[in-house]
């Protein structure tokens, strides 16, 4: 136990260095290369996105082979490469009045760009962006960097939202997203004060249905992909409220051959991960439809999944709200109050069994996320609501 964890923490120093040496390097030869295509990683990231473990630089080729450290291509094909000035520009500076929210690994802004170059053009005009900038500070924030590009540099769904591009400039990190008019679920479900009228049962089963597409596109693609943070705040509405989920960052590539689950450090949001990944780290495509079940269980309710200022017994919402999933009366007592009388009871027992399913225990009992989407693709034809 003891060799385990000190290797743990070896890999855990050797990353923060080398990433302090990119940015070094960044601030002297690299940062003054506009078509900077190359960034420092470990050699098990780059093996475990099937990254090669060569690149070329202005033309030429580099590779590191000793201490198995190298420098793989990020894979970009699909993206454009903007220059920080570009960006800087399409903000207003990152002023505030541009910003649409923060986390613990950087700032999201709103830009404007023309639609068909991606060049700045004056607020108000052209098309809206979402642009996130990393905390150049951030490790965890730079590893997340990298997880986006290589997971929405490959793969495009409806479902997922569009990664437009990145920037990789002297120090500075950003990524371009498409934007996301209506916000995420978290706001609509959650922050009452806002002048948005509340979620109808139509649009909970339908923008379920939207983030159920999305997770079982990644996880029935060719390299199957565990999302590993699923929550309200990942799922983005567009003008018509249809779900896309945001935030590669903790993404993984699920299981290989013979081989059930991935091994990994354990990392996203209490309150939404499987049991089995807390308990040992493993993480299996069935760890995603926990986390749906949770989501859903928050739309059934309007709580959220864990919090404190409610009485201690309901702090939990799992919890708290199990019991009452299987029971018809129980249940009306627990649906959120602001979609009464919408919904049939035929379809809310529907969708309380089957986040009962999702929520299982064990694992293999939970369904896959094609049987999930089946089940809310018949719950939303339920049209009745006198049963």
């Amino acid at each position: 136990m003891l060799l385990l964890q000190s290797i743990y923490w070896l890999s855990i120093l050797m990353e923060f260095l080398f990433f302090t040496l990119n940015r070094v390097y960044a601030r002297t030869r690299v940062g003054r290369i506009n078509n900077l295509n190359v960034i420092c990683w470990h050699a098990g990231s780059a093996r475990e996105m099937g990254i090669t473990e060569s690149t070329s630089v202005n033309g030429g080729s580099s590779s590191i082979n000793s201490n198995n450290m190298v420098f793989p291509s990020v894979e970009t094909r699909n993206l454009k490469q903007f220059n920080f000035a570009d960006l800087k520009a399409a903000t207003k500076s990152f002023k505030s009045d541009a910003l649409l929210g923060e986390g613990g690994f950087g700032k999201v802004y709103k830009g404007w760009l023309h639609e068909k170059t991606l060049t700045p053009t004056k607020a108000g005009s052209g098309m809206v962006v979402a642009v996130k900038k990393l905390n150049s500070e951030s490790l965890q924030g730079f590893r997340e960097w990298q997880s986006e590009i290589n997971f929405l540099g490959r793969i495009s769904h409806p479902n997922l939202v569009k990664l437009l591009g990145y920037c990789c400039d002297d120090i500075e990190f950003l990524l371009v997203y498409e934007f996301m008019p209506k916000g995420s679920l978290e706001n609509h479900l959650f922050r009452r004060n806002t002048n948005s009228e509340p979620l109808s049962w139509d649009t909970r089963i339908k923008i379920a249905i939207g983030a159920a597409r999305g997770l079982a596109f990644l996880h029935t693609s060719e390299k199957q992909i565990i999302y590993r943070d699923f929550k309200a705040s990942n799922i983005l509405l567009d003008e018509d409220y249809n779900a896309k989920i945001s935030d590669f960052g903790l993404a993984k590539l699920g299981p290989s051959g013979e081989d059930s689950h991935v091994s990994t450090r354990i990392m996203g949001t209490y309150g939404y991960a499987a049991p089995e990944y807390i308990a040992t780290g493993h993480l299996y495509v069935k760890s995603d439809v926990y986390g749906f079940g949770v989501v859903l269980l928050e739309m059934l309710t309007g709580l959220r999944a864990l919090d404190k200022n409610r009485p201690i017994e309901q702090q939990n919402l799992i919890e708290w709200a199990k019991p009452s999933l299987s029971d018809k009366r129980k249940l009306k007592s627990i649906m959120d109050e602001r979609i009464e009388g919408q919904y049939s009871t035929k379809a809310a027992l529907k969708s309380a069994h089957l986040i009962l399913k999702c929520l299982q225990c064990d694992r293999k009992k939970r369904p896959h996320m094609k049987d999930v989407l089946d089940t809310l693709e018949h719950i939303e034809a339920i049209k009745d609501r006198t049963k």
